[in-house]
């Protein structure tokens, strides 16, 4: 087996990836078995069945071959996974699309499985890519993990965080009173922070221990004078407006999102 540790848009990948002839064998021994007559949708006593299976090793030409004989793709095992969650977790794209095409339930059956909060996680661009494309809800908020887009912060993947920004996700919405941006501060990662701030993510806005974010980046980043530099130009700007500045600005012919930057400080 190989390994891919990284994706072609910098994404992180991790997980095994077999060889043709392994591929090969696979399919051989699963058209076998239907032909003996074994049932597609055969489960064990945790609920899993093949074609959970075949998705959380990432073989497409296998859920081909299921999904043609009638393998259902909404079951659910023991632990709350679909098998949508099952190819989220190995990163297999083609699996993903697959699923999405027959059918698959983008909205979890249980926040202990959410599809997009694992593949955003775990920097599989591509799959955030097709949830969101047929449906998902890139603001979806579970209160032990937060929304797709503070796990991407959190996590460090960068991809993930820009592709969820660019379909629309709240700069804002994180993980209780705690926003993206005071995850990213935490990891002091500089183009992280600057990408949330060019969407406009509040600078200001506090965590449930009453900190804002810079408050939460190591002393000896440089990050904190980025924090600095970005308050001062919009204080700058506001003070350009004289009296009365939050009148001025709305009636500006600006994108709401840079109104918003320069009105909240």
């Amino acid at each position: 087996h190989g390994w891919q540790t990284r994706g072609h848009d910098g994404s992180k990948r991790t997980g095994p990836r077999d060889s043709p002839d392994t591929r090969l064998l696979h399919q051989l021994s699963l058209r076998t078995l239907i032909t003996q007559g074994w049932l597609v949708n055969i489960i064990t006593a945790d609920h899993v069945s093949p074609l959970h299976e075949a998705r959380l090793r990432g073989h497409p030409s296998c859920v081909k071959i299921l999904l043609k004989h009638g393998a259902q793709v909404i079951g659910v095992t023991t632990d709350w996974h679909i098998p949508l969650f099952n190819v989220c977790v190995s990163h297999s794209w083609d699996c993903v699309n697959l699923l999405l095409q027959h059918g698959a339930s983008i909205q979890p059956e249980s926040d202990l499985a959410s599809p997009i909060h694992e593949a955003s996680r775990r920097g599989h661009v591509e799959c955030v890519d097709s949830l969101i494309a047929y449906g998902g809800n890139t603001d979806h908020k579970i209160s032990h993990l937060g929304t797709p887009l503070y796990l991407a912060c959190e996590n460090q993947q960068i991809a993930c965080v820009k592709k969820l920004l660019e379909s629309g996700a709240d700069m804002n919405q994180g993980r209780g009173q705690d926003s993206p941006l005071h995850a990213v501060a935490r990891t002091a990662s500089e183009e992280l922070a600057c990408l949330l701030m060019d969407f406009g993510a509040d600078t200001q806005a506090k965590n449930a221990e009453g900190k804002y974010p810079v408050e939460l980046v190591p002393p000896e980043s440089p990050l904190v004078q980025l924090f600095l530099e970005r308050e001062l130009c919009c204080l700058r700007i506001r003070k350009c407006f004289g009296i009365q500045p939050h009148h001025k600005i709305t009636k500006l012919v600006l994108s709401e999102v840079l109104k918003w930057f320069l009105l909240h400080l």
